[in-house]
């Protein structure tokens, strides 16, 4: 008899951790490493958020909750998605989850059935087609191009979508990209949807306060009301506030369906951790105004990492409108020879010898499902930030 279940036959592992777990190995063995693949912020969680937790241990909050969430975070939610996005939600219409990776896990768990097809424009984030795929669902990949600055067209999407289709999976700014749709593009998604309405809507907002240049965010629900009943609005607290490690996510939908995750929630983890959630409490309510300080730091190195990849024949680097990742393109690459004798067959051949060359650990594109690229997060020093983009100049001016 098999030990394993046949359904991990249908995933694999993300090959974000495999990067940032390989970098890891190296730099112990004392390989001088930068690592640019993890999506977290360098920046440590702020002062006050600190001190909510403090408070919250020292005053006994470190009992079990309510299983989707407190009340007070839950009120603070919605107060968010009012201020923030004009979008009217109940308590009772938010569910909180240890860290926006198992909100998005429980919707797909508590909605899909065989046979049934996940829209997920491309490049995506690494973890939207496995879970559709644990979920027993069909990931259906709707290119994202860079002719297009990685945005799905409204063509693209009608084109995916088929009267199999249950959700549309949205994600702006985008990982891995950074791409930011405005509002009229957003419109002329959402006009493909109306046209739908079979299809939900999942909207992986994480990135909604990292947008630049005068950038302004908007989420599907905002911009077309009438798609309100069927849109599961995802958030979370692990970029904007520097809470990754903290594993708070959230989401506001329909009422039936938050219930549904609930019941999921009730037999996998239960509560997300009690102290956590007092910290989001007071992240979401407290000031914000580091956010904009965050920002300008996070233009600044986007700007350098651009600069010094665009400066490299055959890479061609766009510059994104939120988020912390570029995405370049190493079309003019492809077919090259490493210094050390590797064939740069595409984007994973790349990476590896990029990595084992010279120390600097990116992401290649076949992971995100749009290929020759390579992801960077720039969510790190700006010095190590410049020997990286330094060292992949000479890797690439080392190719023949």
């Amino acid at each position: 008899m098999e030990l394993l279940s046949a359904t991990l036959d249908r995933v694999k592992p993300s090959p974000t951790i495999a990067v940032t777990t390989k970098a890891a190995e190296l730099k112990a063995a004392g390989r001088d490493i930068i690592a640019l693949g993890a999506g977290e912020p360098d920046f440590d969680t702020p002062q006050n958020i600190k001190d909510a937790a403090v408070a919250a241990i020292n005053a006994g909050k470190t009992k079990y909750t309510p299983v989707d969430g407190i009340p007070e975070l839950k009120q603070a939610i919605c107060a968010k998605f009012k201020r923030d996005n004009g979008l009217d939600y109940r308590p009772a219409q938010v569910s909180v989850g240890t860290g926006g990776k198992q909100i998005l896990y429980n919707a797909l768990m508590a909605t899909m059935n065989p046979g049934e097809e996940v829209v997920i424009p491309a490049p995506y984030w690494v973890s939207y087609p496995d879970m559709v795929l644990l979920a027993g669902g069909t990931p259906v990949i709707a290119p994202a191009t860079l002719e297009n600055d990685f945005k799905l067209t409204p063509e693209a999407l009608e084109e995916a979508i088929t009267p199999k289709t249950k959700w549309f999976i949205f994600n702006s700014p985008s990982n891995p990209t950074g791409a930011g749709y405005s509002r009229d593009e957003l419109k002329a998604l959402t006009d493909v949807l109306m046209r739908h309405p079979h299809v939900w809507v999942m909207t992986d907002d994480m990135y909604e306060h990292l947008a630049y240049d005068g950038f302004e965010f908007c989420t599907p629900a905002e911009v077309e009301p009438a798609l309100y009943d069927r849109t599961l609005t995802v958030n979370g607290v692990s970029k904007a506030y520097a809470m990754t490690g903290w594993r708070i996510g959230y989401a506001a939908g329909p009422e039936e369906l938050i219930g549904a995750m609930r019941k999921i929630q009730s037999q996998s983890t239960s509560n997300p951790c009690s102290v956590s959630q007092w910290a989001a409490v007071e992240a979401l309510n407290g000031t914000q105004d580091y956010i904009a300080e965050n920002n300008e730091t996070f233009v600044r190195r986007r700007n350098l990492v651009v600069e010094m990849l665009s400066a490299i024949e055959g890479i061609t680097c766009p510059t994104p409108e939120g988020a912390f990742y570029v995405y370049p393109s190493i079309a003019g690459l492809i077919g090259k020879t490493s210094a050390a004798g590797t064939k740069i067959t595409d984007d994973e051949a790349f990476a590896t010898a990029l990595l084992e060359e010279t120390g600097v650990a990116v992401v290649f594109g076949a992971a995100f499902g749009l290929s020759p690229n390579f992801r960077v997060s720039y969510a790190t020093s700006d010095e190590a930030l410049k020997e990286a983009c330094s060292r992949i100049q000479s890797f690439c001016a080392g190719l023949t």
